[in-house]
């Protein structure tokens, strides 16, 4: 069995990114955490400070928490993650307690297969972040490389994506200014897939324990179906189950830890999240239905509620993928024929069937419940309020 670093390998190249990986935490990784947070913080301040120097109709306000709410994420998904580094620590040094009891290469296996599942995460989820990121870099070029191509007499107002204020002359420093907001953003996004893709493959870690504890399950009844039933292959059938059921608590107790050490992160990221969603869908119909507003005006927007859906998406279907792993351990005690295994083996199977009563769920604050379902909600929800807010001018 490998060290448990090795499994999260892409994930530490990522983190060591940005100053989070729990096991290296030198000088130059905290300046560099400060140098960045300050960098997304200012990008932040830099959008509320338009207030001083604006009307504030509601399109206004609309239009700057659109923006300013969804970097908000990422500080706080910055800070979260700083914050709880030792947790995270302590809770892969936990799974590697576990690992370390495994006993036979298809254990093994089902490791290094549900390792590699964490790693198609993150590669796609990678990949998803490259692509915003170009999109949005190329779009603010492209004015300049449609100039080169066919030159024009009428010089171009150049814009930026969102609106800022730096006290400072912006079409002298637009440069600069430019160069600011794509940091933050690029900086954001690495946050974000850094620390959520982290989240990820720990899951999916504690997906491949409830598996281990199917197979443990049928090795026991195995026994029964194949051996003649001896005090001998009893205790063997009994032992290999202890042993399923221990992991099994062990899966259920390292999800729930992980969870709660995170709870306040996501509790904000949801409701954060919602009403981001639901500003930037309107901003999306204000372009659409304005003839006034350039087009390419569009493309931010649709971007951050592209990003906000995705992200969405994965935060409840990896615990809804949780909870279908748990129940598939109960689907296998049901299935094996447990009813022909000693009396005192009964019980302790009968035991593991009523635990199921109870199902097992990862939430937030007793409100969300990581599912598809919720997920749904979120977005009908999201959807719900742009349409209040849209209905409404």
């Amino acid at each position: 069995m490998m060290c448990i670093t090795e499994y999260f390998n892409l994930n530490r190249t990522l983190l060591l990114t940005i100053g989070l990986w729990p096991y290296q935490q030198s000088k130059l990784d905290r300046l560099r955490f400060i140098f960045f947070l300050g960098i997304l913080t200012t990008a932040i301040l830099f959008q509320f400070t338009t207030f001083f120097n604006s009307k504030c109709t509601a399109d206004f306000v609309v239009k700057i928490l659109s923006s300013a709410l969804f970097f908000s994420t990422f500080v706080i998904k910055y800070i979260f993650f700083a914050i709880n580094a030792k947790s995270i620590k302590d809770l892969l040094t936990q799974l590697q307690y576990v690992y370390d009891q495994l006993k036979d290469e298809c254990e093994n296996a089902i490791v290094e297969k549900y390792n590699s599942n964490a790693k198609h995460y993150m590669i796609v989820l990678t990949a998803f972040g490259i692509c915003g990121i170009s999109v949005l870099i190329i779009a603010q070029l492209w004015p300049n490389i449609i100039a080169v191509i066919s030159p024009m007499n009428v010089s171009q107002v150049r814009r930026l994506p969102i609106m800022t204020e730096y006290f400072i002359d912006q079409e002298k420093y637009f440069s600069f200014i430019l160069l600011h907001l794509n940091a933050a953003f690029c900086i954001g996004m690495t946050v974000v897939v850094a620390t959520g893709t982290m989240l990820i493959a720990y899951l999916e870690h504690i997906c491949g324990l409830f598996k281990i504890s199917s197979y443990r399950i049928e090795c026991a009844m195995r026994v029964i179906l194949f051996q003649n039933i001896q005090p001998k292959n009893d205790t063997l059938m009994l032992k290999e189950i202890r042993y399923a059921v221990d992991i099994h608590r062990q899966a259920m107790k390292l999800s729930k830890t992980m969870v709660s050490k995170f709870e306040a992160m996501l509790f904000c990221l949801i409701a954060i999240g919602v009403i981001s969603l639901s500003l930037n869908l309107f901003q999306i119909f204000q372009i659409i239905s304005n003839r006034d507003n350039n087009i390419s005006e569009i493309l931010f927007p649709s971007v951050l509620v592209f990003i906000s859906i995705l992200y969405m998406f994965f935060a409840n279907y990896i615990p809804q993928n949780v909870t279908d792993h748990n129940d598939h351990v109960f689907v296998t005690v049901y299935n094996v024929q447990w009813y022909i295994a000693p009396l005192y083996v009964q019980k302790l199977m009968l035991f593991m069937l009523q635990r199921n009563v109870r199902e097992f769920t990862l939430g937030v604050g007793g409100l969300f419940v990581g599912s598809l379902e919720c997920f749904a909600t979120l977005v009908k929800a999201s959807v719900s309020y742009f349409t209040v807010i849209y209905s409404t001018q």
